[in-house]
């Protein structure tokens, strides 16, 4: 059995998802199971709908034109155009409910954003039966995927492939399961965090011991670079777990992050597939890389990067300073990307988010802080460039002759991951040029 996963794009209308139908058809002798996003928009849309009712403005309309999106799909695909209208009311019950309180807490917010994949799965899954395909639709939560109870970036409990194991006994047919949602164990409503449906994948291929877990994307598998960054960027034909979980955390947009960690742990491969070519080989992730597949592998980028130097002259000669640091960002659930030191400083970099400023606040009871928003980082990944003699050299010179000062880098200790900060707006140019001097010479 393999495990297909299809991205908001790849079931945006009725022509994508009609696309999507013929692709699962082609695999039926090997046994998909499938999991699927919200309609390419939608969940940005519920999103939306979320703040229109909380600061008391017309979210009707907004409402309405979701429900004629999804409703206009059905119709184009001949199927029953009231599918999902229980799904719809129970939308508007509950963003009524926020709009009266005027609060939605994180467990409200799961809920609301939920429902994306809850019609998107529904629809498929009814244009699949309209073709002869014999086929369920199943929120996860149904499927067995609990979490942990954190709001947005929950987790699966230890013991989730058993259950998901019991939960799937009884499923016949093509399972057309909701990504990036689950519940805990008290029956709330969780999210696995933005593009979590790569994720919902992934645990699902592990649990039912998936021989492959394909991601079907807009484009022909992870390239050399951001395509809308670098014109000439390239797919790549391979990648190592490790390679490709260092490229999804800093930066590129192909997979989700956590996506590795199941696939890892039952050594299933991955492969990244473009739905608008099928045919097309894509690339493939594995636990290990021939020799011949080793070297630099591809540049990645992210903006919006905040760094936090804290400043101790105590931390001279004494322990458990650093300890003391990362206790505060733990607890404020602060993500750390690069870490830097010396010996009265120690440098962090991290995206700016919501907690970032109380943890600040209680850092600056025992030491000096400075924070500088706004910064980009750049991540230049493949396995063993740390050993490619004059690899670094190469990288500086690209950033000299484009006049780029870095201000904080990291050598990652797994060989396989150059990363640097430099300043707002520099991050395209010196992908571009890094771009051209690692892959285009």
């Amino acid at each position: 059995m393999i495990v297909l996963k299809f991205g908001g794009t790849s079931v945006g209308n009725s022509t994508a998802i009609r696309r999507v139908g013929i692709i699962i058809k082609a695999r039926l002798e090997r046994a998909p199971f499938v999991v699927v996003s919200a309609v390419g928009g939608v969940t940005d849309r519920l999103f939306e709908l979320r703040d229109l009712s909380l600061q008391g403005q017309l979210w009707e309309e907004s409402l309405e034109r979701l429900c004629g999106l999804h409703r206009e799909i059905l119709a184009e695909l001949e199927v029953d155009v009231q599918l999902v209208d229980g799904l719809l009311a129970e939308l508007k019950t509950l963003l009524e409910e926020i709009a009266a309180t005027g609060e939605c807490d994180g467990r409200a917010l799961d809920h609301l954003v939920s429902f994306g994949e809850r019609m998107s799965a529904r629809i498929l899954a009814a244009h699949l039966q309209a073709e002869g395909i014999d086929s369920i639709a199943v929120d996860a939560f149904d499927a067995g995927l609990v979490t942990d109870g954190r709001p947005q970036r929950a987790r699966p409990l230890d013991d989730v492939n058993s259950r998901i194991q019991e939960a799937c006994k009884t499923l016949e047919g093509v399972v057309v399961a909701t990504g990036y949602i689950a519940r805990d164990e008290e029956g709330n409503i969780t999210t696995l965090g933005r593009g979590g449906s790569d994720y919902t994948a992934s645990i699902f291929g592990a649990a039912l011991g998936a021989e492959e877990i394909q991601i079907w994307t807009d484009v022909d598998g992870v390239m050399t670079a951001d395509p809308r960054i670098v014109e000439k960027a390239s797919p790549l034909d391979t990648l190592s777990f490790e390679e490709a979980a260092e490229l999804a955390f800093y930066g590129a947009r192909v997979i989700h992050p956590a996506t590795m960690i199941p696939a890892v742990a039952q050594d299933i491969p991955i492969r990244v597939l473009n739905t608008h070519r099928p045919d097309f080989p894509g690339t493939l992730i594995l636990g290990d890389l021939k020799e011949a597949d080793r070297g630099v592998k591809s540049i990645t980028s992210k903006s919006h990067v905040s760094v936090v130097n804290i400043v101790a002259p105590r931390m001279l000669d004494q322990y458990g300073f650093l300890a003391q640091v990362a206790n505060v960002f733990s607890r404020f659930e602060v993500v750390v990307d690069i870490i830097a030191t010396s010996e009265v400083s120690i440098a962090f970099t991290t995206q700016r988010g919501e907690n970032l400023d109380p943890a600040i606040a209680e850092l600056r009871e025992f030491s000096r802080v400075e924070v500088y928003h706004d910064r980009e980082q750049v991540s230049v990944v493949g396995e063993d460039i740390r050993d490619r003699i004059g690899f670094a050299s190469e990288v500086f010179e690209v950033l000299g002759n484009l006049n780029v000062n870095i201000e904080l880098i990291s050598f990652g200790a797994t060989r396989i991951n150059l990363s640097f900060l430099v300043g707002k707006g520099q991050a395209g140019d010196v992908v571009r040029g890094l771009h051209e001097r690692l892959f285009e010479q």
